[in-house]
């Protein structure tokens, strides 16, 4: 018990996470009067919160956006399944790769021609694959979920000056008040992010799989950083900033489910413009007060410039992503259609009948095999990161 107490002292040090000549104390709740600073036992309640959270999912999947979807014409059923052979099996559960040269082998073992082999493993390989309403689904809650907190987050930072003046994040600091709004904000984002931690495990599952968990509990470790540290407000302004893409980009996907591929286009193009304008645009805002206004205003520590270099780190990813958002823009336009989906693992759920690439980048799977995907979607000061951007960071086609 020494040791880990000799630990916590040591990690919550005044001199790395505070401003000088302030204690833990100067802002624990109460301290003060005036202020209502932020208590970091408010962090337990994210976790009660993302069980009512993944509730309200589920019920709104089951009971309104399955049936719509169904009604939209959705493919609900999968594929028929691969015949049971036990030694086909034990080979696919070690990889699902089909290595050539495991082929003949195979063939002696099984009795099976190579061919046969091959067809039983694309079947048993599309037995996996979750149906299109499943993806549907998915991508309509996340939807619903982006649109509700920008908006959410619009209404909470109104009437906020730092809002309208990012200076304002660091007059003050670290004596500024929680409000309720803000407080809500906070919890509720958060609680998003436990909620995705847990059903990652169920929802659809990508080549990114470990990269977004990771970037799960990168995020919530920031945002609970940035909590403890009094620095909500700049936290929040990244918060807001990050979700407006996502909503388009959700929409884009979910359109495409439904085969509407012209909606799609037209909200891939917001989506882009969308992007470009809060990413590179109102992003880089924060990022120039957080670097050069408020050193004018608050003394430095080191907390500080762990919390600012994370900003800058996601400005860069920011354009490399954008860099990437408009060459697929480029290729759809000379290729006269929008290609690709978006972070998915199903290509054959996709294509339309009219033989459309996907929804973000067709030509990336033949040129582009590795997964880009980062795990930094919301990385930031507050743990606001970009969700938006780790996915279209992976909107190159994945190999199955």
């Amino acid at each position: 018990m020494d040791i880990l107490n000799e630990f916590s002292n040591v990690f919550w040090s005044t001199h790395i996470w505070l401003p000088p000549n302030t204690t833990w104390a100067d802002i624990a709740p109460g301290s003060r009067p005036d202020v209502v600073h932020a208590n970091y036992k408010d962090l337990i309640w994210p976790i009660p919160f993302a069980a009512v959270v993944m509730l309200v999912r589920y019920t709104l999947e089951r009971f309104w956006i399955s049936p719509v979807g169904k009604s939209l014409g959705i493919r609900s059923s999968r594929p028929k399944k691969a015949a049971n052979v036990p030694i086909l099996e034990k080979t696919y559960g070690k990889s699902t790769r089909l290595d050539k040269k495991k082929l003949v082998p195979l063939a002696k073992q099984t009795d099976m021609s190579e061919r046969e082999i091959e067809r039983w493993w694309r079947l048993r390989r599309a037995q996996d694959k979750p149906s299109t309403l499943v993806k549907f689904c998915e991508n309509t809650w996340r939807c619903i979920y982006y649109l509700y907190s920008f908006i959410f987050g619009v209404i909470v930072l109104w009437d906020k000056p730092w809002f309208w003046d990012v200076k304002s994040c660091w007059y003050g600091y670290p004596h500024q008040s929680i409000s309720n709004d803000i407080w809500w904000y906070y919890m509720i984002s958060m609680s998003f992010y436990w909620s995705l931690t847990g059903t990652q495990f169920f929802d659809v599952k990508r080549k990114d799989f470990w990269q977004m968990f990771i970037h799960h509990m990168v995020t919530l470790l920031l945002m609970s950083l940035s909590w403890v540290c009094n620095l909500h407000r700049v936290g929040s302004l990244v918060l807001v900033v990050h979700d407006c893409a996502d909503i388009f980009l959700e929409a884009a996907k979910l359109t495409k489910y439904a085969k509407y591929q012209k909606l799609c286009d037209a909200i891939f193009a917001i989506f882009t413009v969308v992007w470009i304008v809060t990413r590179l645009g109102f992003y880089p805002r924060i990022i120039y007060s957080s670097s050069v206004e408020a050193p004018r205003i608050l003394p430095m520590f080191p907390a500080y410039y762990i919390f600012n270099s994370l900003l800058l780190m996601l400005l860069v990813l920011h354009v490399i992503w954008t860099y990437m958002i408009l060459k697929i823009v480029v290729d759809s336009l000379q290729k006269g259609l929008m290609s690709g989906d978006i972070r998915s693992s199903d290509s054959e759920d996709l294509t339309d009948s009219s033989g459309n690439a996907r929804l973000a980048n067709g030509s990336a799977r033949s040129k582009n095999k590795s997964n880009t995907s980062a795990p930094s979607d919301k990385v930031s000061v507050g743990g606001a990161g970009s969700r938006a951007g780790a996915k279209a960071a992976t909107t190159e086609r994945r190999e199955e």
